[in-house]
């Protein structure tokens, strides 16, 4: 190794140190993650309790990511990125700036499938972290809600043909696979946020009701 790359490797080394805060990235967590050196980056540069910024629609290049569609995560409990990332989602959407009741990952400029979901399904309402959810079942009843989005600031719609009741899978950090049944307005928020991860924001839903009805 020559001189000139032996610097330029110890660079690299402090650089992925300095961004990982407390947390070291290994051999073993590098080698098996499903996340971009780029998504790296990003996520290790704050540590867990450090919040993201989400992506807005009004940015051009911010639209272009949230209309991009998602891959999914690889199950690795060692996967120190996951982990850190997970937590930063979690501040971003419980931070005084945002307080939603759901986020989903592409919103803060990673392209994995990755949600945090509050369940008001739920004593005490908690928020829970669902890895590659998919929705398998959509009910023919409908319900009308409200929705926002962290995305879309400063404005709501009401939204007519959000399924009742949904059934969904998906994996736990503990790499468990999961399906449940799931209704109301817990439902709509599993709706709005798996929609992020195909690149659909709700705003495609009002545009196509409004066609259906003319």
């Amino acid at each position: 190794m020559k001189l000139k790359e032996y610097l330029f490797t110890i660079i690299i080394i402090l650089t992925i140190s300095a961004c990982s805060g407390t947390k070291k990235l290994n051999k073993e967590s590098i080698a098996k993650t499903s996340f971009s050196k780029s998504e790296i980056s990003l996520i290790m540069q704050a540590d867990s309790s450090t919040p993201m910024r989400v992506y807005k629609i009004n940015s051009k290049s911010d639209s272009l990511l949230l209309r991009t569609k998602s891959s999914p995560v690889l199950l690795n409990p060692k996967d120190t990125v996951l982990q850190n990332f997970v937590k930063r989602l979690y501040r971003t959407v419980r931070d005084s700036m945002s307080l939603g009741v759901g986020i989903a990952a592409p919103q803060v400029g990673v392209l994995k499938n990755i949600i945090w979901v509050q369940r008001f399904d739920k004593e005490e309402f908690p928020f829970e972290v669902y890895l590659n959810p998919k929705i398998t079942e959509y009910s023919e009843e409908k319900q009308t809600y409200t929705e926002g989005c962290l995305s879309i600031p400063d404005r709501s719609e009401t939204l007519y043909n959000r399924s009742f009741e949904i059934v969904i899978e998906y994996d736990t950090m503990e790499n468990v696979h999961k399906s449940e049944r799931v209704e109301g307005f817990t439902s709509v928020i599993f709706q709005h946020e798996i929609d992020h991860l195909n690149g659909i924001l709700y705003l495609d839903h009002l545009e196509k009701e409004v066609k259906d009805s003319e």
